[in-house]
């Protein structure tokens, strides 16, 4: 039977278990264990590790699928806490820990939700309920939950990031572009017997800054910021340097695919080239690759898309509706960063929406925490966005 101090305690227990990406295993098991606690009838570990739970309604009806990651972002400065980060602690109404809003609070009300629903039910409504918790959100943003939607195939996904409660219908997404100049090595006494690798990004960076982002009426305006550089042989000990590589944050808006976000970049290259007939230049999205906890690994280029989805959508209207019963206000917005809505909505075009507790803020902070006010409240509304959903 639900309670509220039974979600507080199984809160209290997931931030009392460290799940850094790729090291999610006890979180994923702590999960499951909850999940057939709960009745569900279903929950399992697919080859990345991600943890799916099902439960299935009496009628026949459509998918609904709860999503959060798991993992979280490691701690580097835990003897600046003034709160453990693996403590659980309650203090002012407040749990503490690390991954407290960025989300396992979220998780935990989620599995709870779709427990205590399915038991006041006693199963009998419309569909199937799963709650999936996913690895490697961290990393890369919507890449893990393609195991789940091949799994699920679900009609509806909630994506449980911090909202404080209020629904999100979309996000920009998120691209990190590479840009490599070649040059020609040679000792720093005689650089006119080389060609300066440095230079030449520095020409290219210069067109680069000249982009104008596009614009989206509610996503804002799209983003290009350089956020690392470095040459190469480095450090260079009087050497011109041969190799210059810088990286972009691309934030994305819907329509901005592969082939636009590097068009854009070509171009200026290609203009700093008119001005430099030296410069030799490339541009490629970046790829990367992580061990899962199972052993397997997960491999992806760095471009999560952006998505919306319209607030008169069937998805949005009922979320809206079953959170009115609940009592809880829920305006529409969008999150300010990327999320695996990246994959459900701006990859497999599911519809999609935000919704969970907690500040975006809190998110990645020392101290962080989570309100069990909006704990609480999250869970009752999770609950009654599945009883509108599963009619």
């Amino acid at each position: 039977m639900y309670t509220d101090e039974s979600l507080i305690a199984f809160c209290q227990r997931a931030l009392q278990t460290p799940s850094f990406s790729g090291r999610e295993r006890q979180m994923a098991e702590l999960m499951k264990d909850k999940m057939l606690e709960l009745g569900f009838d279903e929950a399992v570990f697919d080859r990345l590790g991600n943890v799916i739970g099902t439960i299935h309604g009496k009628r026949p009806g459509k998918t609904i699928l709860m999503d959060g990651h798991i993992d979280t972002v490691d701690v580097i400065d835990e003897a600046q806490w003034t709160h453990g980060p693996f403590s659980g602690e309650i203090a002012d109404g407040k749990i503490y820990g690390r991954g407290a809003s960025d989300m396992k609070g979220s998780d935990c009300a989620m599995v709870m939700a779709a427990g205590h629903f399915a038991a006041q039910t006693k199963k009998d409504f419309a569909g199937t309920i799963c709650v999936s918790g996913t690895v490697h959100e961290e990393c890369f943003e919507g890449v893990a939950p393609r195991e789940v939607t091949k799994r699920v195939k679900p009609d509806f996904v909630i994506v449980g990031e911090a909202t404080s409660t209020s629904i999100k219908i979309g996000q920009r997404g998120r691209a990190e572009v590479v840009v490599e100049t070649e040059g020609v090595s040679c000792h720093s006494s005689n650089p006119e017997k080389g060609v300066n690798a440095v230079y030449g990004m520095m020409a290219v960076i210069e067109e680069i800054r000249k982009i104008v982002p596009n614009e989206h009426p509610l996503l804002g305006r799209g983003i290009l910021e350089l956020t690392d550089i470095v040459s190469a042989p480095y450090p260079g000990a009087s050497v011109v340097p041969a190799a210059c590589r810088a990286t972009f944050d691309r934030r994305t808006l819907v329509g901005e695919d592969e082939a636009v976000i590097l068009g854009q970049v070509e171009e200026a290259i290609a203009r700093a080239q008119e001005k430099h007939p030296e410069i030799k230049a490339r541009c490629y999205l970046a790829t990367g690759t992580e061990a899962c906890w199972t052993g397997d690994t997960i491999s992806a280029k760095r471009y999560f898309p952006a998505w919306v989805v319209d607030e008169s959508s069937e998805l949005v209207v009922k979320a809206r509706r079953g959170l009115e019963a609940a009592g809880i206000d829920a305006p529409l917005s969008h999150f300010s960063f990327c999320t695996n809505g990246s994959h459900f909505c701006g990859e497999a075009g599911i519809p999609t929406i935000g919704y969970g507790p907690s500040l975006e803020s809190l998110a990645h902070v020392r101290d962080e925490y989570i309100e069990i006010s909006q704990l609480t409240k999250a869970c009752r509304g999770f609950a009654s966005i599945l009883a509108e959903l599963t009619r």
